[in-house]
């Protein structure tokens, strides 16, 4: 698989990243491990997870599997941290340093490392002074855990404020790529983001790069009872695309699909992948079978021509 920098940094990483969102709860230990084979087998190296996912079991798992599928030095491990779970179920949004470092201790203990090689803040939050939640990353780099540091979901003023500050004083980290939603059915990103990110050096990582999973067109006749968009977890999340102007992307994907000889997944991935800035699609998979399906893309390109038809049906 092709590596690519990481923004205007040193970091290198396979142009498609793991991620491990349902990792230790709907992805068992051994789907998992069948996975990170076969990821490895393709040449990838980006590993995505999250203290947040699965209140930390996406971390212990990967951490389970890391020296046992793949040698640590093999891969580029990635962690965020902003996000984790209240004793009642809810979300707890915190950026403030002192939720931030003791975050990424508990980071590396789970995945069984000393550092990682890049640490992300997961949201933006206004309750915390931004300089504040940066300084956290400028002391989780000059401290050892993290190599590099970057930030997650965004918008183009938040990068753009963050990444100047970074880059305002010497002695700072800067931020090395900022990880978004980024598919044919959500293109918000191209306003401001991607700009912003191009001119500031950063790396774009795009989560949900198949549209949440509609674009492998699996909801086209209905929903899958073993799909996401059946499960209490991811419900609300995947039919958030299940709407008429998304069924036009879709059937415009599977068209391009049947024209190629390729499947709707190959189309929309390989879209995104070589969208300009795009560092890494960091793509899920619920068994090793439908990763592979991602993995077998590296050889393919899409024609001009398919391209523009699809950046017009997709066009807000």
């Amino acid at each position: 698989m092709q590596q690519r920098a990481v923004g205007s940094t040193g970091l290198t990483v396979s142009r498609l990243g793991l991620g491990t969102m349902t990792w230790g709860r709907d992805t068992d230990e051994h789907e998992a491990r069948d996975q990170l084979v076969a990821f490895v087998e393709a040449g990838g190296t980006l590993l995505d997870t999250a203290a947040g996912y699965g209140a930390g079991a996406s971390e212990t798992l990967l951490g389970q599997l890391l020296g046992d599928v793949v040698a640590r030095d093999d891969v580029v491990l990635a962690t965020k941290a902003g996000i984790s779970a209240r004793p009642d179920g809810s979300r707890r949004h915190d950026t403030s340093r002192g939720h931030l470092l003791p975050a990424l201790d508990a980071s590396l203990r789970r995945l069984g490392v000393d550092h990682v090689d890049l640490w992300q803040v997961h949201l933006w939050s206004g309750a915390t002074p931004l300089e504040e939640t940066l300084a956290a990353l400028d002391t989780a780099v000059t401290s050892g855990r993290a190599s590099y540091v970057g930030v997650s979901n965004y918008s183009g003023w938040q990068t753009a404020q963050a990444a100047t500050w970074q880059r305002a004083v010497p002695g700072r980290a800067p931020l090395a790529s900022t990880q978004v939603e980024y598919s044919l059915l959500n293109r918000g990103v191209e306003a401001e983001v991607l700009p912003a990110a191009a001119a500031l050096g950063l790396g774009v990582l795009p989560w949900s790069p198949l549209g949440r999973g509609v674009l492998t067109g699996k909801y086209r006749s209905g929903t899958p009872s073993d799909s996401r968009g059946a499960s209490p977890h991811f419900a609300g999340f995947v039919g958030a695309y299940l709407d008429d102007r998304a069924a036009r992307v879709v059937e415009a994907v599977a068209r391009a699909a049947d024209g190629l000889g390729w499947t709707p997944l190959e189309v929309a991935l390989v879209w995104v992948r070589d969208r300009p800035g795009v560092t890494a699609p960091v793509v899920g998979a619920r068994t090793a079978a439908q990763l592979r399906g991602s993995l077998g893309v590296e050889e393919l390109e899409l024609p001009a021509e398919i391209v523009a038809a699809l950046d017009d049906v997709s066009a807000d």
